[in-house]
């Protein structure tokens, strides 16, 4: 079925109803807009720019009514902290793992290679406000970030680490007090109602949010920006869909469901993140279809919202293979040791990049920082294709982060199997399984 609504039979929508169906033809137009019309293209701006403030206006209460009554809904609080450290060691193990995938990729095509760069020529002003940003996501620099001025404040500047943060004490808290805490969690379950109803009414507007973002971005960079660093752009994509398919295939496959029948179940989000190039834009319906997939809400909201600081995927390969893209274009032989250090740097800085705006890019510049063999000017050789990385980019982080959903779940025995594969094979749930919240703004396509 197509839409699910509360307490009514589900109804199937014409082709042309469906959100990625919309979301899509938007992309399209958007981009023929860019390439035959430049100026209006970028005139288009706002509408991207409008659309990415409207998620973010309602990202705070949604994270903060997922995480807090999922807490709070928990008996056992040791089990916050174990879900916790599950994800942790989730998170460790395979963002590790793809920073040494983008190293042995870069290796083995080295996309760089030829270019024969002399450092000295490079233009180190292009990449000097990165670099100044970079200074701030130093791991110091993170975990002062990540407390909050006051309880309040988070909700004012939109910071999702600090909103995390407060979320999370706050159900602990609630859930210590008992009996006590039962009217103020029923009135946040309450809440939660209206504010995923407005989510759905926001995500009306992706389409015009995509086609506004596709158009500046092709009307401003241009098609052919791309072509003098194809091979770079090509090697990425192509070890990001290897990762995805062949990695977290294995992962998904070795837990008893399908990587490619998750990447069409969350195809919505996929299409979003790719016409606005923010993930930020996918967060609310993401946690939505993956508590309606079978994992619970407690879970979902641990997992999918420090994955979206910790999980970076596609960050970590794209950190290495821009790092080594730059040394093989300025001909600088990197040592062994140069690459772990190079690796263990990545670990870290991507960590405490977490939150900033444009991390990819930023996280590269800190990494660089400390890393003296590979000169940061060298940013300035992907500075202009970095553009069509960061979609790349955003859409590997999404899709792991689902996937880490999924894995700790089962991990956890929080997983309902049969819902989760009813929901990935585009089945109706069944009557009382889907949470009311969620069966307002959910969408499926059988």
């Amino acid at each position: 079925m197509i839409e699910v609504d509360q307490g009514a039979p589900a109804r199937k929508l014409k082709f042309y109803q469906i959100l990625y169906v919309q979301v899509l033809f938007a992309i399209v137009v958007g981009i023929l807009l860019g390439y035959f019309k430049p100026d209006l293209g970028q005139a288009m701006q706002p509408l991207g720019d409008g659309f990415i403030k409207l998620v973010k206006m309602i990202i705070a209460p949604v994270i903060f009514l997922t995480v807090a009554t999922g807490i709070a809904a928990m008996s056992d609080l040791k089990k916050v902290g174990r879900v916790a450290g599950k994800a942790m060691l989730y998170f460790l193990v395979f963002s590790t793992l793809a920073l040494i995938v983008g190293m042995l990729v870069s290796h083995l095509v080295q996309p760089g290679a030829g270019m024969h760069i002399n450092p000295a020529t490079l233009d180190q002003k292009a990449v000097s406000g990165y670099v100044a940003k970079a200074h701030d996501s130093t791991i110091t620099g993170f975990l002062l970030n990540v407390i909050p001025t006051t309880i309040f404040s988070p909700f004012v500047g939109g910071d999702i680490l600090q909103v995390l943060f407060v979320a999370v004490l706050f159900g602990i808290a609630l859930a210590q007090v008992g009996e006590r805490g039962k009217p103020v969690l029923d009135f946040l379950t309450a809440l939660a109602q209206p504010i995923f109803k407005l989510v759905a009414i926001l995500m009306k507007a992706a389409p015009i949010g995509a086609f506004g973002a596709m158009a500046f971005t092709i009307g401003k960079y241009g098609i052919k920006s791309i072509i003098n660093l194809a091979m770079l752009v090509g090697t990425f994509y192509a070890t990001s869909v290897l990762f995805v398919v062949v990695v977290l295939g294995l992962v998904a496959r070795y837990n008893g469901f399908s990587i490619l029948k998750l990447v069409r179940y969350i195809r919505e989000e996929l299409l979003l993140v790719l016409g606005t190039s923010s993930s930020e834009a996918a967060l609310p319906t993401l946690m939505q279809k993956m508590e309606r997939a079978g994992c619970s809400k407690s879970v979902v909201g641990l997992v999918v919202l420090t994955g979206y600081s910790f999980n970076l995927d596609g960050t970590n390969i794209y950190m290495t293979m821009a790092a080594l893209f730059i040394a093989q274009a300025c001909d600088i032989p990197l040592s062994l040791g140069d690459q772990i250090l190079l690796l263990v740097v990545a670990m870290l800085s991507s960590k405490g990049a977490a939150g900033v705006t444009g991390a990819g890019f930023i996280t590269l510049a800190a990494t660089l920082s400390v890393v003296p063999t590979v000169p940061v000017a060298g940013m300035a050789l992907i500075l202009g294709v970095d553009r069509f990385m960061s979609e790349c980019r955003a859409l590997t982080n999404l899709v792991g982060n689902a996937t880490a959903a999924v894995v700790v779940a089962r991990w956890e025995g929080e997983l309902d199997k049969d819902q989760l594969h009813a929901a990935l094979e585009g089945e109706a749930p069944a009557p009382g399984v889907q949470p009311q919240a969620m069966a307002q703004v959910s969408t499926s396509q059988s």
